[in-house]
């Protein structure tokens, strides 16, 4: 569906390149999450391919079409939600939508089914000043959706919201795919990574330093364990065993022969933990 070759840009008077090199391909269908600390360059590249800017260097192609050849009907193609607000304050959640819906050919989805689906039903005729940051946002991405588009460019979609929000989100998301959406989604939110993405691109200081599935990302560069909690003089304990080592096995079958173990699960590296194996810092 879209595929990046080389991609370079830097922001006017700026000493370093924003993105030194991108490529990647989204295929049809799937999403695609770009996982990076604050100013990695996840939104530089949301921001190029919904056409905000335009790259120093680099190939993008859209179904095959190079990017630059796509007029006004691209936007016909594509649903994006900003990671800043980007609103008619003085109007309603609900005219908001219909004012954007008016630009599209064919019919969007009616704002009281779609408000309903994040939460915002009683917000509906509310003036979006009204609104709080997570409100807003909602309101962005339910934007986003409306018309069905074939293309989503999802920037921070749950950020200021709360975990039971985000979760709805996610379903919508996950809905979104399921009719045929392909998703580019940007975001530092690992809960929302591990739920949807088919595959993630970490990317730092404007280059992709990984690019696989979640489930490969971990094989390859987590470390995983057998966690197990145990009271031992009358203390909690927690140790982790690698059962790939002969010697932790054996230690492990002992403890669990001991009649000391209260818990016990796996432990995989998180997405997170593996981000900072690979670049030395956070995602936040």
């Amino acid at each position: 569906m879209i595929r990046v070759e080389d991609l370079h840009f830097c922001y006017p008077g700026a000493q370093e390149k924003a993105l030194s090199g991108v490529s990647f391909e989204v295929k049809p269908g799937e999403i695609f999450g770009f996982l990076g600390p604050s100013g990695a360059g996840k939104s530089t590249v949301q921001r190029i391919l919904n056409k905000q800017l335009s790259a120093d260097h680099g190939l993008v192609t859209y179904s095959g079409q190079a990017l630059a050849d796509w007029g006004r009907e691209y936007f016909q193609e594509i649903g994006v939600s900003f990671e800043l607000p980007n609103l008619f304050e003085r109007l309603s959640g609900s005219a908001n939508l219909l004012a954007l819906a008016a630009f599209y050919k064919k019919p969007s989805r009616p704002p009281k089914e779609l408000f309903e689906l994040v939460g915002l039903s009683e917000a509906l005729n509310k003036k979006v000043s009204e609104y709080s940051k997570g409100m807003k946002q909602r309101l962005v991405f339910l934007r986003s959706i409306q018309h069905a588009p074939k293309m989503l460019f999802l920037d921070e979609p749950t950020g200021g919201n709360d975990p039971a929000t985000t979760e709805r989100i996610i379903e919508v998301i996950a809905a979104e795919k399921a009719r045929g959406a392909t998703v580019l989604l940007t975001t530092h939110d690992m809960r929302v990574a591990e739920a949807l993405c088919d595959r993630i691109a970490f990317i730092n200081e404007g280059q992709i330093v990984a690019c696989d599935t979640p489930r490969n990302l971990k094989l390859e560069h987590g470390q995983s364990g057998v966690e197990v909690e145990f009271v031992r003089d009358e203390e909690l304990r927690r140790e982790v065993f690698d059962p790939k080592d002969a010697q932790q096995r054996e230690s492990l079958a002992a403890l669990l022969a001991s009649g000391e173990v209260e818990t016990l699960h796996s432990r995989e590296a998180s997405l997170g933990e593996i981000f900072i194996k690979l670049t030395g810092r956070g995602l936040v």
